[in-house]
Parts: C-alpha cells; structure tokens; sequence
C-alpha cells in the first residue's frame, strides 16, 4: 500500500473485520517513480513482507 491511502486500509481491514492487519506501506506516488525508485521500494517492500509474515502471532504460546 503507498503512504497515502495505508489510512484507508487500515479502515478496510477494520471493517472487513481483521483489525491491526499488517501490510507494507511504501512511498507515494509509484506512477511517476523511475525504474530505480521503484526497485529501492520493491527491496523495502519485500523486507517488510519478510518481517511481517515471519513475526510471531500475538496469542503464540510457542
């Protein structure tokens, strides 16, 4: 998601019932991004997934 709408889905999430649902926020705009700008936010992107999708849950007794 780009910074400028990462309040919208933050309310979407809510709504849809799965409050707190992580996600990568990179910069906005993307469509006016050069090829380089837009492989830095790919490379933060991708780091962001990588720690999201490997935290621990909150209720992980483990």
């Amino acid at each position: 998601m780009t910074d400028k709408f990462a309040s919208a889905a933050q309310l979407m999430s809510q709504v849809l019932g799965a409050d707190g649902y992580p996600f990568a926020v990179i910069d906005h705009p993307i469509s006016s991004a050069t090829a380089a700008e837009l492989s830095q936010q790919a490379r933060r992107a991708a780091a962001a997934c990588a720690t999201i999708l490997t935290k621990p849950l909150a209720d992980d007794m483990s």
